[in-house]
């Protein structure tokens, strides 16, 4: 049998070795549009802050792939799946046969309608290499414009403020980080931003992105070059920068599927629990997959590495001969931004049902605010910021909310987690 996998990341690492635990004759071949082993976008951030060098980004080495017994092809980009003839086309010219397919290609930055969003100065932060060109522009003193407050703009963000920019967020809706915390949460987190001297502005439009003919670049080698103008659709003046960061969410690219059988849409490919898209012998895990979740939810998505780990497990399993079903996914959120650990979990957001319950411990001086709703005394999700040993919550209503079981006996949980290790760890990125 002929097994190809279609990435490089959480999903189909997971899925290669879960497949490699039932099969070790088969061909295995793992294909990525990335240029070289495989790395955590999770840390982009913090080597972007100097927290981490470049080398500590790397999960798996070439060595990892070897001892797999897959042979990995690296900066190929896949232009077309047949799935009458069941080939891979790639951009070299190259076809590959295959028996077993799983699509794993992950998501790539959406770009809001805006006019003239592209050219010198302009980024987005989802690849190493959109990593490697953005750090040399972070040099103190620069004005740097964030376009969206979501988790990767927020995280860039940080990372500009704590490297001397001048850094302005500019959200379209009503709050930051609208998808992941509640109005309270997003108010604490505001504040935060504020005192680290962010300039926050909320419900604001962009109309276009162009050159200013008047002002000067904080970068001494480009001295008298015409920076960037932000030109908002609002009555909020007009923002000159050395550089926008474009940060407005992600959206598998599945354009290689077109003409085949496999059911696709804007947010990904629809799977059943064993992630398979209803064409026979083709899979999908990760971002590009719509899986079941815990609230029954039939086609959710839920961009978020643990998710693309246990989905990739399970499509692995099942491409070798398994048969796995994936129990759905739990949208989790966490991260450390300005001082502030972040994260949610599950459903926070009342809906007006009167069987839920919103329980909250707050402490603004202390900066610490936590939310559990509930329905029925069971758990439904949660809202968390504050320090590290706080995410302890997050790790105590996971399982309650997984199986439906009632509320803890208390908030406080006997296993507090402290720093970055023990983030990672909760988001399942460290064994």
């Amino acid at each position: 049998m002929r097994a190809v996998i279609i990435g490089n990341s959480a999903a189909a690492l997971a899925a290669a070795e879960s497949f490699r635990l039932l099969d070790r004759a088969s061909e295995l071949t793992l294909l990525s549009v990335e240029p070289g082993p495989a790395y955590s976008r999770v840390l982009l951030p913090y080597y972007l802050r100097g927290l981490l060098p470049r080398e500590r980004l790397f999960i798996r080495d070439r060595d990892d792939y070897q001892a797999l017994g897959a042979q990995s092809r690296f900066g190929c980009a896949v232009t077309r799946v047949d799935d009458t003839r069941r080939t891979v086309s790639l951009a070299d010219g190259t076809t590959l046969p295959w028996d077993r397919l799983l699509v794993a290609t992950g998501a790539r930055p959406v770009l809001p309608r805006v006019p003239d969003l592209e050219g010198p100065g302009l980024h987005t932060l989802w690849t190493l290499k959109d990593a490697d060109g953005l750090l040399p522009e972070l040099l103190p003193g620069r004005r740097a414009v964030f376009i969206g407050s979501g988790f990767v703009s927020l995280q860039a963000a940080w990372a500009a403020n704590a490297r001397g920019l001048r850094v302005t967020v500019l959200e379209a809706l009503r709050r930051v980080l609208p998808k992941v915390l509640d109005e309270a949460g997003s108010a604490m987190l505001e504040a935060a931003m504020r005192a680290h001297g962010v300039d926050v502005r909320c419900a604001v439009g962009i109309e276009r992105v162009g050159r200013s003919p008047t002002g000067t670049s904080a970068r001494p080698e480009a001295a008298g070059a015409a920076p960037l103008r932000v030109v908002l659709s609002c009555e909020d003046p007009n923002l000159d920068a050395d550089l926008v960061v474009v940060g407005a969410g992600v959206r598998p690219d599945l354009s290689f599927l077109a003409g085949t059988a496999v059911r696709y849409e804007a947010g990904g490919i629809p799977v059943d629990e064993r992630m398979s898209t209803g064409v026979p012998g083709i899979y999908a895990a990760g971002d590009a997959a719509l899986g079941p979740s815990v609230f029954g939810e039939a086609h959710a998505a839920h961009a978020l590495w643990p998710t693309a780990v246990e989905q990739g497990k399970v499509a692995g399993a099942n491409m070798a001969g398994g048969a796995r079903a994936y129990p759905g996914s739990l949208n989790m959120n966490v991260a450390e931004l300005f001082g502030l650990t972040v994260a949610s979990m599950g459903r926070f957001q009342e809906g007006g049902d009167p069987a839920e319950e919103a329980v909250v411990e707050q402490d603004p001086r202390a900066g610490r605010y936590v939310k559990i709703l509930y329905r029925e005394g069971v758990p439904l999700g949660a809202v968390v910021l504050g320090g590290p040993e706080d995410l302890g919550v997050l790790a105590a209503l996971r399982p309650r909310i997984r199986i439906r079981a009632g509320r803890p006996e208390r908030l406080e949980p006997a296993h507090p987690f402290r720093g970055l290790h023990r983030t990672l760890a909760l988001q399942g990125l460290r064994r």
